[in-house]
């Protein structure tokens, strides 16, 4: 099987632009329907899964039952099929961000509880149509751009007793499985209900109930363990809604809510009664120790009479010479430093414990006795302490493609996010450079941003002649460009451009300048017609244009002429600019004398 990569066609209609993410069964790609013009999420499965028919036969009927999922918390599934010895799904492309990382900046109560109400509608959904999820987790919720919450991945990581396992394993995030599941037990709707009610208590605590160094280990709290409350964490988090999460996590799957819209509803009632009795917390309580078994009667039960007696009166020695008991205090996701401070004001001798954790390093993330319990003064608390993952030296990723580049950044433990911009040095769809960059030491398990290059920043000149100027700036400025005026004398109206430089169509950088030639309104005149006139209107009427006049005297026979303009220089209707002189030609009558008269001759 060849490797997918960016500009690969898939099965001859889903163009590959570039690598969205990647996880344990599948790596998920941003493509382009060349059919319907359309972006779609291609999920393609990884080549170990591709051979096992089994598992292939499930996926295959498992992406049908999702394609049946239209709902808008619900990430569409358009098309399945085959490729080069694997298989894909295309799925909606939904342009946002996965919960995960709007979780990491921190969200507020009511913010939380919303997302949630959308998740569980997405849920409920499904369930009426027989499809579990079975993996539910921040990383499978995308938040688009409008605040909707997008659920993904239904009915294709189906994970579950007697369902697709690996080496015997069950697949799926150990943080945010059920009970059930780390058993290998069967599933069911309230396999979905735990898992939400993980999702909930991260968004209003910033952690998971459980968390460890190794997927068994948390699964095996998953099972053993009672969470905190989140309210221990959070005290924000109100009786009401601490009760409703306890509820959901509950150990066995019939004491959580019956449905996804159980749960929903639940919701709306602690928020409308926030002090409200919370739910019984019974079901997720440790279990109370088996009674003792009953002494035979005799003389026996004498002796254990005594003994309890004696008991019962060193009980009241120890209680009337105990400690005080002190209140512990909440040190988690402080730094040690802070967390020492605190305990030792409250009185508590403090033991430090370090270990590896996702957490960043030197962040208390586990105490002991818990937040809020009471404890004796002067006794110990034991912090759990994060050493991080270790410190890693950012890889040189500059000119590599987005596939390699994500591939080199989380081989050596880092989170990846990417980001485009325009570059005129790197080729599309290259790395331009990353921050932190490239040799700088970080913790494994922080994000480093790639910018990935969207190509030369060429804009096309508009066509813009024969616009008013205001017309012609909007359009320059809003294909990314700068207009330069230059004002030119003509004919044409005033701020109505001449022409352009360079021409329309041509490409320059986003930036550049294009000039544009515009009219002044003060262009040549039409020389009026004078002939005919007086000297004295005609000369008024050229000097009103702004011309000047010279007057030429010109002999005439005519009467009519006398006086009057017989012609003119330019001639009338001709083009002048302001200040030219135009010369009129006026008539100066002279009368021809009579026949005969001066040739001499005598009339007998």
């Amino acid at each position: 099987m060849s490797e997918i990569r960016e500009n690969v066609v898939v099965d001859e209609r889903y163009r590959v632009i570039d690598r969205l993410g990647s996880g344990g069964m599948a790596d998920v790609w941003r493509a382009e329907d060349l059919q319907l013009g359309r972006k779609v999420a291609l999920k393609v499965l990884h080549s170990r899964f591709a051979q096992d028919r089994e598992f292939v036969e499930r996926f295959r009927r498992e992406a049908s039952s999702a394609a049946g999922l239209q709902h808008p918390n619900v990430v569409g599934v358009f098309d399945r099929g085959e490729f080069d010895g694997t298989y894909y799904i295309a799925m909606e492309y939904v342009d946002g961000e996965p919960l995960r990382d709007v979780i990491a900046r921190g969200v507020d109560i009511p913010w939380a509880l919303q997302a949630t109400r959308q998740i569980l509608a997405a849920a409920e959904f499904a369930h009426e149509r027989g499809i579990v999820h079975r993996d539910f987790k921040p990383l499978n919720v995308l938040i688009d751009h409008d605040g909707r919450a997008r659920v993904t991945d239904f009915g294709i990581a189906r994970a579950g007793g007697s369902e697709i396992t690996q080496t015997g394993s069950v697949m799926g995030t150990a943080q945010y499985i059920s009970p059930e599941q780390a058993q290998g037990l069967e599933v069911s709707p309230a396999t979905d209900v735990y898992s939400i009610g993980v999702i909930l208590y991260e968004m209003l605590t910033g952690r998971v109930p459980f968390d460890g160094d190794s997927a068994v280990g948390v699964a095996m709290r998953q099972v053993s363990e009672p969470p905190t409350p989140p309210s221990e964490i959070n005290p924000n988090v109100y009786p009401a809604l601490d009760g409703v999460v306890m509820r959901a996590l509950a150990k066995d799957p019939r004491d959580r809510y019956a449905s996804a819209r159980e749960f929903s509803a639940a919701l709306d009632q602690a928020e409308a009664n926030p002090y409200g009795a919370p739910a019984d917390t019974a079901s997720y309580a440790p279990l109370p120790p088996a009674p003792a078994p009953t002494a035979r009667r005799g003389p026996w039960r004498w002796i254990l009479l005594a003994i309890l007696a004696g008991g019962l009166a060193g009980l009241a020695v120890w209680a009337l010479t105990r400690p005080d008991a002190v209140l512990v205090p909440n040190v988690l996701n402080k730094s040690e430093e802070r967390a020492r401070t605190l305990l030792s004001r409250a009185g508590f001798d403090v033991r430090v414990e370090a270990e590896s954790s996702a957490r960043p390093a030197g962040e208390v993330f586990e105490q002991d006795p818990a937040a809020g319990t009471e404890a004796d003064d002067g006794s110990e608390v034991t912090i759990v302490v994060s050493r991080g993952l270790g410190r890693a030296a950012v890889p040189e990723v500059s000119g590599r493609g987005v596939s390699a580049a994500v591939s080199a950044l989380e081989d050596e433990g880092f989170l990846v996010d990417q980001r485009r911009e325009f570059s005129d040095e790197v080729e599309e769809g290259r790395v331009i450079r990353t921050e932190p960059g490239a040799g700088v030491a970080l913790d494994r398990g922080r994000t480093v941003t790639i910018f990935v290059s969207r190509g030369a920043d060429v804009v096309s000149v508009p066509e813009v002649v024969g616009l008013d100027r205001i017309a012609a700036e909007r359009e320059i400025e809003d294909a990314g460009l700068i207009a330069n005026v230059e004002p030119e004398d003509a004919d044409e109206p005033q701020d109505q451009v001449l022409r352009q430089i360079p021409d329309p169509g041509a490409e320059l950088d986003r930036g550049d300048s294009v000039t544009i030639v515009v009219s002044t309104g003060a262009g040549s005149i039409g020389v009026k017609d004078v002939i005919g006139q007086t000297e004295s209107v005609a000369t008024r009427k050229l000097e009103k244009q702004g011309l000047g006049v010279r007057v030429r005297m010109v002999d005439v026979t005519a009467p009519v002429d006398d006086g009057r303009v017989v012609d003119q220089s330019p001639d009338p209707g001709s083009r002048a600019v302001a200040g030219e002189t135009v010369t009129i030609f006026v008539g100066r009558l002279i009368v021809p004398p009579s026949p005969g008269e001066g040739d001499g001759l005598q009339t007998p």
